[in-house]
Order: C-alpha cells, then sequence, then structure tokens
C-alpha cells in the first residue's frame, strides 16, 4: 500500500513538473503583468494583441503596433481619468539581433 501511494506521488510530481517545463517553453502570453492597459482592453481585443504580438516577424514592426498600442491605452486611461501603469516587459525583445 505504501509503495502504491509513493509510486502515485511520484507520478503526480513527474506530471507536474513536465506541465510546469511546457509552459515555460510555450508561446508569450498577454497578461495584466506584462500588458500595458490589459485592463482597459476587452476580452476580445486581449486576444488580438496578443496573436499580433506573436505574429511579428521584424523588430520595425513589433515597435510601430508596440506605440500605437502604447498610445490607444494613455488615451483611454486620460478618458477614464486615471494613469497608465508604466513599465513591464519588452514585447518586441524577442526580435532584436543577438549580441
Amino acid at each position: 500500500m505504501r509503495s502504491h501511494w509513493l509510486l502515485m506521488t511520484l507520478f503526480s510530481s513527474l506530471l507536474l513538473a513536465a506541465a510546469f517545463a511546457a509552459e515555460a517553453r510555450g508561446p508569450w502570453r498577454a497578461s495584466e503583468d506584462n500588458t500595458r492597459g490589459w485592463q482597459l482592453m476587452t476580452p476580445e481585443e486581449r486576444v488580438e494583441h496578443q496573436a499580433r504580438v506573436r505574429g511579428f516577424k521584424t523588430l520595425d514592426e513589433c515597435r510601430t503596433y508596440q506605440q500605437e498600442h502604447h498610445r490607444e491605452m494613455e488615451q483611454r486611461a486620460r478618458a477614464r481619468g486615471s494613469a497608465l501603469p508604466s513599465g513591464g516587459r519588452d514585447i518586441c525583445d524577442h526580435l532584436k539581433p543577438a549580441s
């Protein structure tokens, strides 16, 4: 009985570790932690934003979109009388040439 419990615990731990590893290697996901203006976007806009960011092939097209997105989110925040948090991860980093 004890060996069965130990085996099940080990198996569960391996499954959990595999799930975390797969998530770490998975594609970038937009979230409130890494998307400027997340709280000002509709669920549909969030999905579209994530798809667009994943689809960029060049740093220039990513930067152009990023600047446009930030301007729009700043306008929405001003319209609501709130400040837009700054900082966060640069969504275009993965397109920079390796040094």
